[in-house]
């Protein structure tokens, strides 16, 4: 798998950060809109867009902020909680990098971490703050074994 699934099987420690980034498109924002039911016209229709004074339709927060997840799920991290602070939208083509950051990590492999969501421009679009349960050293010998199986 990702590099990152390699630091995790290592271990992971408080300051350790994650970087990916993804560009968004409508077609997702479409299957996100279904899977999830929000259908609101911010995504879908310009005019609404507009109305609301927005430069165009825009991606579900939820869908950008579901970059965490990506990251959480390379490392196994087992989410307990996760807020988020939507900070601009996110158009149809904007480039977002996620760095995903371990702030703390206890006895007991439980974790906090944060993310900062940012455009191409530079700009924040989400901050988010998480907290879980990091893999211990069984999960990471099994996350090893997987990779192993992949080869």
């Amino acid at each position: 798998m990702s590099r990152i699934r390699q630091q995790a099987i290592r271990g992971l420690k408080a300051g350790d950060a994650f970087t990916i980034s993804r560009t968004f498109s409508e077609e997702e924002a479409g299957v996100f809109g279904t899977i999830s039911g929000d259908q609101n016209p911010v995504h879908f229709d310009d005019r609404f867009a507009s109305a609301k004074n927005l430069q165009g339709r825009c991606c579900h927060g939820l869908l950008v902020g579901g970059m965490i997840t990506e990251v959480g799920g390379q490392i196994g991290w087992f989410a307990s909680g996760m807020n988020f602070r939507f900070r601009r939208p996110v158009y149809f083509g904007d480039r977002v990098t996620c760095v995903f950051t371990i702030t703390e990590v206890d006895e007991r492999n439980r974790a906090r971490a944060e993310a900062v969501l940012s455009n191409q421009h530079g700009e924040t679009v989400i901050e988010a703050w998480l907290t879980g349960v990091l893999p211990g050293e069984e999960e990471r010998r099994v996350m090893a074994a997987m990779m192993a199986e992949q080869h």
